[in-house]
This record gives C-alpha cells, sequence and structure tokens, in this order.
C-alpha cells in the first residue's frame, strides 16, 4: 500500500485569545481555542475538526459502498454530533440519510440499510478513533423519494 502524505501549514496571530489559519491542499480554515478555554472561539476547534474528519470519512465510504452496490440513490445527507463526558468518554453519533429514487426496491432499501452498517467498518478514521477508545454511534435511516420532485 502506498504511503499518504499529508501536508498542511498553521499560522497563528496573537497568545491564547488570537487566533490562527490551518491550510492544506483542499482545505483552509480559521483555528481558535474555545472561549471556554480561555481562548477567542473565533474559529474551529480541535474536536470540532476531528468530528468533522470522521463525519467526512463516513460520509465518503458510505457514498463508495452505494455506488459499489449499485443503489439508485438520489441523495444523501448526514448530521454528526460529538459529546464528551466523564461517563461515556468521547462519542461522536453520526445520523445518515439516505434517499433512493422513487422506483427503488424493498431489497434495495434493505441494502442500503446495511450499507449505513458496513460504511462504519469500512471509514479508516473511524477505526483509528475507535481504538483510541472513542465511542461512534449510527442512527441511519433510508427513505424512499416520492417522485413528486420531478413533477
Amino acid at each position: 500500500m502506498d504511503s499518504l502524505k499529508t501536508n498542511l501549514k498553521i499560522v497563528w496571530n496573537g497568545n491564547t485569545k488570537g487566533a490562527g489559519r490551518v491550510k492544506a491542499a483542499h482545505l483552509e480554515t480559521n483555528i481558535a481555542i474555545p472561549e471556554s478555554l480561555g481562548g477567542s472561539g473565533e474559529g474551529t476547534e480541535p474536536k470540532e475538526l476531528l468530528v468533522t474528519s470522521a463525519a467526512a470519512c463516513y460520509s465518503m465510504t458510505l457514498v463508495a459502498m452505494l455506488e459499489t452496490r449499485k443503489l439508485p440513490v438520489a441523495g444523501l445527507t448526514m448530521d454528526s454530533e460529538a459529546t464528551n463526558s466523564k461517563e461515556e468518554g468521547f462519542k461522536i453519533i453520526h445520523y445518515p440519510h439516505v434517499i433512493l429514487s422513487a422506483n427503488a426496491t424493498e431489497e434495495q432499501v434493505q441494502s442500503a440499510n446495511r450499507t449505513i452498517l458496513a460504511a462504519d467498518k469500512g471509514c479508516a478514521i473511524g477505526n483509528m478513533l475507535k481504538k483510541a477508545d472513542v465511542q461512534i454511534d449510527l442512527e441511519g435511516k433510508v427513505s424512499v423519494a416520492s417522485g413528486e420532485e420531478n413533477q
């Protein structure tokens, strides 16, 4: 397997109340220490970037698997949330919603439901996080488009 090299640059201005900028090949965003930790809060913070990475990996894995299974996907949306507590530790929940075309069969709906679960096992970032004791849960749903959108 070829190794993957990722380069990024961070420029930080000021102290803890300051802010920074992250630049990579296809990413550019502001970063900052959260206000709750004494920072300015004027940018994304590490946990948000971590959840973004996990969500992007999962959704891209899901899209690839749905395509491989030749399912008639009309749309895909996903919300993700993260919590950090002493009782449960760091936990991420993904809420993928796969919308199949109006002519999808029950068999295709069931296949899409299985794919939602399978994509979790195929996501490299999610698997790395699980090894670090991050709990990742899925609350996915599959629906069939009404067909009225095309009228």
